[in-house]
């Protein structure tokens, strides 16, 4: 049932707040009637704890329903991290860390890595020690010039 509101929500997202009202009062009512310690009572009452969060999404049209993007964007990191525990030094995993930040962040602004990597190492050694680096930041890197 609750997967049933859920696709009802991505299929009319303009008309939202109806189906989510109704989606409240299934989850308050099934509550009730669930073991809390079940599964579906975990999620439930997890889905009630975080009810002003989850409604959010209506009063911002910048906000998706849900945050799979972020959540894909984040589940190599994890494994990567994993990974960054056998580095010769925390220097290194740090190195790692940050390069792979670099690369999401273009990912997320739809810039190619490697193309911003060509820019950054052709612009920062031509840079002064204190200079201010934020025309270089992936969302205002001009990577044609």
């Amino acid at each position: 049932m609750a997967l049933n509101y859920i696709q009802s929500l991505y299929a009319i997202e303009k008309k939202a707040k109806p189906v989510l009202q109704q989606f409240h009062e299934w989850l308050r009512k099934s509550a009730t009637t669930v073991t809390p310690k079940s599964k579906i009572g975990v999620a439930i009452s997890y889905t009630l704890n975080q009810w002003e969060k989850l409604r959010s999404y209506l009063n911002s049209g910048e906000l998706g329903i849900d945050n799979n993007i972020t959540e894909r964007d984040v589940r190599p990191f994890t494994t990567s991290r994993k990974n960054w525990m056998f580095s010769q030094s925390v220097d290194g995993a740090d190195a790692s860390a940050v390069l792979y930040s670099i690369v999401m962040t273009c990912r997320a602004n739809d810039i190619n890595p490697y193309l911003y990597f060509q820019k950054l190492f052709t612009e920062l050694p031509q840079r002064d020690e204190f200079a201010d680096l934020s025309d270089l930041l992936p969302w205002n890197a001009d990577l044609d010039a």
